[in-house]
């Protein structure tokens, strides 16, 4: 995991949540968990082919990737890299394209 990326991250990852009752197993740090979600996402193979060397489990990482995604930390991360490539001036958006999949198009138009 960069460390330009952690540091992005942390600013728009929630704090963990507080087990009232204590115990249990010692949560796995989010630093290691993202790096396993991020393996997932850019290798193609599934929750449950995560190498062990990750740390977290395949359940785990995805248990945390649902949480995360609830909490919107993907939207806020991805818009946080945007702003931080276009501060620097890294930005070409002149290859930016709009995926219609994405934009609602109402019957009727408007």
């Amino acid at each position: 995991m960069p460390d330009g990326l952690w540091e992005l991250f942390q600013r728009v990852v929630p704090p963990a949540p507080v087990r009232p009752q204590g115990g249990g197993r010692r949560r796995h740090g989010d630093r290691e968990v993202l790096a396993a979600i991020v393996f997932v996402a850019t290798s193609g193979c599934s929750w449950q082919q995560l190498p062990p060397g990750f740390g977290p489990s395949g359940v785990t990482a995805f248990r945390r990737f649902t949480e995360w995604s609830q909490a919107r930390v993907w939207a806020k991360l991805h818009r946080l890299v945007l702003d931080e490539l276009g501060a620097r001036g890294e930005l070409d958006w002149s290859r930016c394209a709009i995926d219609s999949v994405s934009v609602r198009a109402l019957k009727g138009g408007g």
